[in-house]
């Protein structure tokens, strides 16, 4: 498996269940270390690095499952990733809870910020996964699965804010299974099948491509 992101680029990466994407993510994110080849990020080697010393570089990650401080208010969710050592540089002319503020706002849910995150709607909890995410100020952002469990109207509302935080200069990676969405959202893709690379371009181009097709969508399907 090997490819390419460049600075600023919003990239999908597709695949059928147990094609390994999820480990992709953990092994640019830290939380599995690979057995062979590396990792580089801004010409450093990463691999094998802990996670907190990458996120510190400038790498954060959401997961399929959204994971939250479940008894702590939505600021306080986020001001915990504000605590990052490259966090705290960016947010010393602000302080920690106003700089936190300023994330909730970007992401929709200041207004809610003094409430706690289990009585919230799906579709808040994948909001405030990102908002935890940007808390560590990335440069490279890593989606994992961000429609998962949602409905329509809340799969629009993600992939505003998505393209929001890319027009704001953060390189995006994201998996998702709501194909159609995600083909109509990035302009490139990587498509991998049983842990290797198999195709990688334009949405369109990538959903005709023969081999995708046969892993992925199944023999003569595409994207409408």
């Amino acid at each position: 498996m090997s490819f390419e992101i460049h600075r600023g680029e919003f990239v999908g990466l597709i695949g059928p269940n147990g094609a390994g994407k999820t480990t992709i993510f953990n092994m640019i994110s830290g939380l599995e270390k690979p057995s062979s080849g590396s990792i580089r990020f801004n010409g450093q080697d990463i691999t094998g690095m802990k996670p907190f010393k990458i996120v510190n570089l400038g790498i954060a990650r959401t997961f399929q499952i959204v994971r939250y401080f479940r008894y702590m208010t939505l600021l306080d969710n986020v001001v915990v990733p504000c605590l990052s050592k490259r966090s705290r540089k960016a947010s010393k002319q602000y302080g920690v809870e106003e700089y936190a503020s300023t994330i909730l706002a970007s992401t929709g849910l200041v207004d809610k910020a003094r409430i706690p995150p289990i009585i919230l709607p799906h579709g808040d909890l994948r909001k405030l996964q990102i908002s935890k995410a940007l808390g560590t100020n990335p440069q490279f952002l890593l989606l994992d699965e961000p429609f998962s469990g949602l409905s329509h109207e809340e799969q629009e509302g993600i992939t505003d804010l998505i393209n929001k935080l890319h027009d704001d200069g953060v390189t995006v990676f994201m998996t998702g299974h709501v194909l159609r969405e995600l083909m109509h959202l990035v302009p490139r893709v990587i498509a991998m099948h049983q842990g290797k690379y198999i195709a990688e371009g334009p949405p369109q181009e990538v959903a005709n491509n023969k081999i995708v097709l046969e892993a992925y969508l199944g023999r003569g399907e595409g994207f409408a």
